[in-house]
């Protein structure tokens, strides 16, 4: 048999059977209800349904809900099937519904899906919280269609425990090049600013996201999980809505991106992921953000669109 080598350019992280085991020695499996002291900062290798009734109460600032989408899929080994949307509905409340006590009563959500996921999903988050927004991102992969519509898109329900959250607007502008440099009576710039990178502008917010890209092989939070969220991504919700300091958890942790961003922005992160594989890489991913605070496409305190100056470059 003759192995693949691997590029030099290939930045992907990838263990083996050892440093999977290493790794795991950094995550813990709860018994008993645990007081947030003892989690925060921690993975939680176990099955989300087991570890539920384990949790403290209202520890939680923000809440990151990354599922299994409502789709046909394997994930090492474990197969998902697509349901009608009243079961995928039960299904997630299922989980959501336990999970409510663990929020704080200015807690965040986002629950990530797609188009057919994003009905259920909605259905299942306004029996419990106030819904907000829905975002819609744009994923520059994807096979193309010839009898429908390419899908390049997810999409993200924003939704709160009550009326008192935080959203942090300053913080999640974007940088855009300024295509038509208008300027006043006296010739000074009107609402953008010329700098060494070009003309840009600042920017709100808006709920939907085309700057986003995708982790591929040369970008160094690459990993082999097949539905990573890319940093930049949850690094834009993580800073809405919460502060330095605060608790950011997800349920589905999958390869710890979420844990990652959290730590890179200053916060504090509880995590639970069943697959030992993909938590032992989310292990890795943190050791690595000791050292290495970069997020792609973020930089100098604000988010840059795709293909402009201020992006950091992909080593």
């Amino acid at each position: 048999m003759i192995e693949k080598t691997r590029s030099k350019l290939n930045r992907s992280i990838v263990l083996d059977d050892a440093e999977i085991k290493r790794y795991l020695r950094e995550t813990v499996t709860l018994k008993e209800k645990t007081p947030p002291g003892k989690l925060l900062n921690k993975t939680i290798r176990q099955d989300l349904f087991e570890a539920i009734q384990f949790l403290p109460d209202a520890f939680v600032d923000l809440m990151i809900i990354d599922p299994p989408y409502n789709l046909d899929k394997s994930f090492n080994g474990k197969k998902f099937k697509k349901q009608s949307i009243e079961e995928y509905e039960k299904w997630i409340e299922s989980f959501l519904e336990p999970l409510t006590r663990c929020l704080k009563p200015d807690a965040s959500i986002y629950f990530c899906g797609d188009w057919q996921s994003s009905t259920s999903i909605h259905l299942a988050l306004e029996k419990y919280f106030k819904v907000r927004n829905r975002i819609t991102w744009e994923r520059e992969k994807g096979r193309g269609a010839k009898t429908n519509w390419k899908n390049n898109s997810e999409d993200i329900w924003f939704a709160t425990v009550s009326n008192e959250y935080v959203f942090n607007v300053d913080d999640v502008k974007m940088k855009r090049r300024v295509i038509a440099p208008y300027k006043d009576e006296k010739g000074a710039p009107k609402d953008w600013s010329d700098g060494e990178k070009g003309k840009f502008r600042l920017t709100h917010p808006a709920n939907v996201f085309t700057d986003i890209s995708v982790p591929f092989w040369s970008m160094s939070e690459n990993t082999e999980h097949p539905t990573q969220k890319p940093e930049k991504l949850i690094a834009k919700l993580i800073l809405a809505s919460s502060n330095k300091g605060d608790v950011v958890f997800d349920p589905f942790l999958g390869s710890g991106t979420t844990s990652v961003v959290a730590k890179k922005l200053v916060r504090k992160f509880v995590g639970i992921e069943a697959d030992e594989r993909y938590a032992a890489i989310a292990e890795k991913r943190l050791e690595l953000a000791e050292t290495d605070k970069s997020i792609q496409g973020y930089s100098d305190g604000v988010f840059w669109e795709r293909n402009t100056p201020g992006n950091l470059k992909i080593k």
